[in-house]
């Protein structure tokens, strides 16, 4: 019996020390936040910044990008990161001093002092939006929610609402919503014109915007729609597609569309909310000018993914994974491309995108660039 006590006992006081030192890093943790005061970092939108949530829910392998060769570049390993490597979020963190901001699914509360990224492959501000297989802009918000709640318990209400209010949120969404247009044959679609359907798009944007406006945030950085009339899926559709190629046009003017109407709404609320900045990075008009001047910005293939099968390897193949494709090309040198799979940038274009966000030219990015949120605080 007095084994048996000692035994529990020794149990009890290993679980008091476990406690306590987890105690001491979370304390830890935190003075280092309020010695530092850096500026935390929130993403969300879809597979251009998902650096591995869809990893953790129940979909199908066309939203997910765990398999090899995705993340080989620099992870050495798959992240499920639509690229060879990182993200534009991953190098936002870098330059800003910041670790790697963590998949929501891959954190705990202690991390959060940094920022959380919860960014779904597939996902678009409509719910509607490939439903059930991805997390779709309002579940992001409920998410960043329960975050801002976490730190109110960890922090207190004073440093948690500072934390808040100096942290940036950066979001890239509406891509999917303007592709599952022309993808469904749902009526409740189809019965919009083009232009309601892309106000009632930006419309669910900025209402979570101002969602997290009333949580405290006041730094907003949005990325326009990217080029979706121009990826290799959409030039391989257009070449397989010679009666149908009207497709690919259409999509292409929903995104002019959205992009011309999306600033104008930034505008208004930065009229309306006070303290509200924003910084809107036109992420088509960068990817376009690459397409079109590869040599300026120092690629050699800005038409074919590095990664793929058919046309302009623009069959969504890359890692032989998704439905019945199981065979790829790859290609032999990653940084002479600009995209790695039939619609995402490489690592290195991710890298060109965040510089000109950090500190780019004015005709990109308006009217703040993201460096100035960070320095002020």
């Amino acid at each position: 019996m007095g084994c048996l006590y000692s035994y529990v006992y020794a149990l009890a006081l290993l679980g008091s020390l476990t406690t306590a030192l987890q105690l001491h890093c979370l304390a830890h943790e935190t003075h280092h936040y309020h010695k530092k005061h850096k500026v935390a970092l929130f993403v969300f939108g879809d597979s251009i910044f998902d650096p591995g949530n869809n990893n953790y829910i129940n979909t199908t392998t066309n939203f997910q990008a765990n398999f090899p060769p995705y993340g080989e570049s620099y992870f050495k390993h798959p992240t499920g990161r639509f690229s060879n490597g990182r993200l534009m979020p991953d190098f936002i963190a870098q330059f800003a001093k910041l670790p790697l901001i963590p998949a929501y699914f891959r954190t705990d509360h202690r991390r959060f002092i940094n920022g959380v990224n919860f960014a779904s492959a597939g996902a678009g501000c409509l719910v509607e939006t490939f439903s059930g297989f991805v997390i779709d802009l309002k579940t992001q918000l409920g998410y960043f929610k329960k975050v801002a709640q976490q730190l109110k318990k960890m922090l207190g209400d004073k440093e948690s609402k500072t934390l808040i209010s100096n942290a940036v949120y950066m979001f890239s969404i509406g891509n999917n919503d303007l592709g599952f247009r022309f993808s469904t044959n749902s009526t409740i679609f189809n019965s919009y014109t083009r232009q309601e359907y892309v106000e009632m798009v930006i419309g669910n944007l900025t209402n979570v915007i101002k969602d997290i406006y009333k949580e405290g945030g006041r730094k907003f950085v949005i990325l326009s729609v990217g080029p979706l009339g121009s990826t290799p899926s959409a030039r391989a559709f257009k070449l397989q597609q010679k009666n149908n190629s009207g497709y690919v046009k259409e999509l292409h003017n929903m995104a002019k569309m959205h992009n011309k109407a999306l600033p104008k709404k930034l505008n208004n609320l930065e009229k309306t909310l006070q303290g509200f900045k924003y910084s809107y990075f036109d992420f088509l008009r960068f990817t376009t000018n690459a397409i079109h001047n590869s040599s300026k910005y120092g690629f050699k293939e800005t038409k074919t993914a590095c990664c793929g099968s058919g046309p302009f390897r623009g069959l969504g193949s890359c890692g032989g994974k998704r439905g019945q494709l199981k065979e790829y090309e790859l290609c032999k040198d990653v940084g002479d491309y600009l995209f790695f799979d039939n619609g995402h940038p490489t690592e290195k274009s991710n890298l060109m995108s965040a510089r000109l966000l950090w500190n780019g030219a004015h005709n990109l990015v308006q009217p703040y660039n993201v460096k100035s949120f960070f320095e002020f605080v």
